[in-house]
């Protein structure tokens, strides 16, 4: 059934390894192996195990219930158990002494909970060793953003400036335009221009 389905994911046992399932050391340092666990009906006898590249048992550890610290089943002399599980968080975690280049590999956090009618669950990391840690040079990065940010700003000015010009020489054309109509529109019968009063008179007879 489905509630039935939906009740049991609800206490499925869980394995986690953090945000990210992929950790950087230095050769020759100690590295943290992150893990935890979840269970909602909680744990007896729960046996978790530590492997390289999934077959080589690198520790091995029990609990016997959330009021007990971990014993030791097993454990690789370089690997040093580090979490509690009397705590808010399950954690199991490990730390790997004087990190090798051999080191790098798979490392697969397993769990198994009796009281779950012996579930089990695991988690994967991924360590990489390097020689030196090399830090990321963004100045190329500020470099570039700096350029693009100057170029659009320009761009910016100047359409603000061909605005402006453009505004400038639409105003001057009227202005222009409004002095040759309101010309046109004169009475010339003053100055006695073609077409005035003045030549339309006769002349006088002798």
């Amino acid at each position: 059934l489905p509630g039935l389905h939906v009740f049991a994911i609800a206490f499925a046992l869980e394995v986690s390894v953090g945000k990210t399932n992929t950790v950087m050391a230095l050769n020759n340092s100690n590295v943290l192996l992150p893990c935890t666990f979840t269970t909602c009906i909680g744990f007896q006898d729960l046996v978790f195990t530590w492997y390289f590249n999934s077959t080589e048992m690198i520790y091995r550890g029990k609990i016997k219930n959330k009021a007990s610290e971990p014993t030791i089943i097993w454990s690789n002399p370089r690997v040093e158990f580090v979490g509690s599980t009397t705590k808010k968080d399950n954690n199991i975690s490990i730390v790997l002494n004087s990190v090798e280049f051999s080191d790098a590999g798979k490392y697969t956090c397993h769990v198994k909970n009796p009281k779950e009618k012996n579930a089990q669950h695991n988690a994967t990391i991924f360590l990489t060793v390097v020689h030196k840690m090399v830090e990321t040079d963004n100045t190329l990065t500020l470099i570039i953003v700096g350029v693009v940010g100057g170029l659009i700003g320009l761009l910016i000015l100047f359409m603000l400036v061909k605005r402006l010009v453009l505004f400038i020489i639409k105003k001057t054309q009227d202005g222009k335009k409004e002095c040759l109509v309101s010309s046109s529109g004169n009475d010339n019968t003053e100055n006695g221009l073609a077409g005035s009063k003045a030549e339309q008179k006769a002349p006088p007879k002798a």
